[in-house]
């Protein structure tokens, strides 16, 4: 019934999919399977793409040729660029989408993918040969053969949901969870935990007074993901969002349910997301707070399904119930479902190499929630990395891995396989070093070409890519040969309050100037307007951060030149750290556990010292 694939994707989340499309998109033959196809890249929590340090992770996706950016843009009912009153590094694009079509677009590009097949069933275990995958075994039976297997099992591992005193086995509400896989990758030798995530309740829209609530409009000019040409909503059409607040009134009717809280009586063992705690949890850990924020997020155009962020809980049903209507706006308000936590297991990834590959089992990878990561975006660029190096290890070809000076991508793997994970690792602008390099506005010029060598990202991204690089180049230099004389610019920079110039200027030196805008000089210029009024607006803003923080830039450029010295630097697997007495027992302990591969990945290992490094490097040397 099945022939032998070259690559079997099990799960068809965010991690999934985007495993499926990449090997795909590559030339492997790929079997996608999960347990319901109507379910497929699925919103399981909030219809949201992108926000702080995940919008940079989506913009990378796409770049790189993956789908999440497209998808996000096709069914996107608001765009807000987040951190416009910062620099452009804190820049962060985010999309409200509507979820049903969200999980439609996905499904009409996979069926659309070439080499990509489907199956529903559940994966309850894998084929083993000696120390390599060969396959999976189904629920129904069957033994499917492929040379590469990438699980992406989400919250489905032997996932239970919790509401109050209720408890259920179940991956997602109303579906059952995924049993068996974690217990045979115990017994061939894997370290598994547990985790814990929730979601809020879902109401019904008709039921809210919006005028007692503060709208939250998308922004006038839609920037979207992807870098090339989607379609997207017009500005006037886009729905808004709404904030509210809880008060000590709803915190006092939330105590009540304390009792019977899953979390406070011991029944949930997994820890959850510190960056996205539960209301309760809000309320015990920041007792000197009289409110909490609340999101009111609509669910897509034609739905009045409202998503209340900001509220997940695992209280009983009917303690959210009479907490929930004391919020302003919620006094009428009426469930569609409650919000409940979901346990699931997970598999610590110090137990993976760079390529997401497992280090026990030869062309088994591991992506997204089953690496001890939360959000859609973490999930699905794990799933993207993951399909190119099942894709590449089939054909004998060398691991596609990102360093932490190319991508945010890069940031996250490295973070997971050297420190490992605890608690749901969610990505943000600070766990990068190198923010100034790894803006949302450059991902393509960082990425593609990168892509295209490898047979992923198509000639349409590259040759835009190519067209972007030399049209930016083209405007610096127009902008660094201009001379701007004062009778030219100073009846505009008085009008904007800036300082008259005295003597011809540069136009690329005016422009350093911090309340001076491109587009804007171009206009209050004739001579600039001449030259550059047919340039683009994106390529405008490049051209503009480029010689903005050409120093900053340059700065972060110096200092992963310095830093590569120690990635260059490989640990070969079979090293022996015991012969190095000098170093400490813990430095010992967790380099013979994680097996780092490079110095660099060494040095960031959780408690090394740098005294540890030493030892290493002046070992290497000789």
């Amino acid at each position: 019934m099945f022939k032998e694939y070259d690559v079997i994707v099990v799960g068809a989340g965010h991690a999934g999919c985007e495993a499926a499309a990449s090997a795909a998109n590559m030339g492997s033959k790929v079997l996608l399977i999960t347990m319901n196809m109507q379910t497929i890249a699925q919103m399981s929590c909030n219809p949201a793409m992108g926000g702080i340090a995940k919008g940079q992770i989506v913009r990378e996706i796409d770049a790189l040729g993956g789908y999440s950016g497209i998808v996000s843009d096709e069914s996107m009912i608001q765009f807000r660029m987040l951190n416009r009153s910062k620099g452009p590094a804190m820049w962060s694009p985010r999309t409200q989408n509507d979820r049903m079509l969200f999980s439609s677009k996905w499904r009409e590009m996979l069926e659309n993918t070439p080499n990509l097949e489907f199956y529903q069933d559940m994966v309850k275990g894998l084929l083993v040969n000696g120390d390599k995958c060969v396959g999976v075994i189904t629920g129904l039976g069957h033994e499917i053969s492929a040379k590469a297997v990438v699980l992406t099992n989400g919250t489905f591992l032997n996932g239970v949901i919790h509401i109050g005193e209720k408890r259920f086995g179940g991956g997602r509400v109303a579906e059952k969870a995924a049993t068996g896989i974690t217990e045979q990758l115990v017994d061939l030798g894997f370290e598994s935990s547990r985790l814990k995530t929730g979601t809020p309740p879902r109401v019904d829209g008709r039921s809210l007074d919006y005028s007692k609530m503060e709208e939250q409009r998308g922004d006038e000019e839609i920037t979207g993901f992807s870098y090339i040409e989607t379609k997207k909503p017009s500005a006037k059409d886009q729905r808004s969002c709404w904030i509210t607040y809880t008060n000590n009134h709803v915190h006092d009717i939330l105590k009540t349910g304390f009792d019977r809280s899953p979390m406070y009586q011991g029944r949930i063992q997994g820890i959850g997301p510190r960056y996205c705690p539960s209301i309760e949890d809000k309320i015990n850990r920041f007792a000197e707070r009289d409110r909490h924020q609340l999101f009111v997020e609509p669910e897509g155009w034609n739905t009045v399904e409202i998503y209340v962020n900001g509220f997940s809980t695992s209280l009983p049903e009917e303690v959210q119930y009479e907490a929930i209507r004391i919020v302003p706006g919620f006094e009428n308000c009426r469930f569609f479902r409650p919000g409940y936590a979901i346990e699931y297991d997970y598999f610590p990834p110090t137990q993976l190499k760079y390529s997401l590959e497992t280090k026990q089992i030869h062309n088994l990878f591991f992506a997204g929630q089953i690496n001890g990561t939360t959000g859609y975006e973490e999930a699905a660029c794990q799933g993207l990395m993951a399909g190119i190096n099942a894709h590449l290890k089939v054909n004998n070809q060398e691991p596609f891995i990102l360093k932490r000076s190319e991508a945010y991508i890069g940031v996250l793997i490295d973070d997971l396989i050297s420190k490992g994970t605890e608690e749901p690792y969610r990505m943000f602008t600070s766990r990068a070093e190198f923010r100034t390099l790894l803006r949302q506005d450059n991902a393509d010029l960082r990425l593609t070409e990168k892509s295209y060598r490898m047979g992923l990202a198509s000639q349409e991204r590259m040759e835009k890519t190519l067209a972007k690089r030399e049209g930016v180049e083209s405007i610096k230099s127009i902008l660094s040969r201009v001379n701007v004389e004062p009778v030219e610019i100073n009846h505009w920079l008085n009008e904007i309050g800036d300082t008259p110039i005295t003597q011809k200027q540069k136009a690329g030196q005016i422009l350093l100037r911090p309340a001076i805008e491109l587009p804007s000089m171009i206009n209050a210029v004739d001579k600039l307007r001449t030259e550059l009024s047919s340039y683009e607006k994106e390529l405008l803003l490049q051209a503009e951060i480029q010689m903005k923080y050409d120093v900053y830039i340059e700065k972060e450029k110096e200092l992963v030149k310095r830093m590569s010295q120690l990635e260059d630097l490989v640990i070969p697997e079979s090293f022996n750290y015991d012969k190095l007495s000098a170093l400490s027992n813990e430095a010992r302990q967790k380099f013979k556990r994680i097996k780092p591969q490079t110095l660099g990945q060494a040095s960031r290992i959780s408690g090394v010292n740098p005294s540890d490094i030493q030892i290493l490097m002046v070992f290497m040397g000789r």
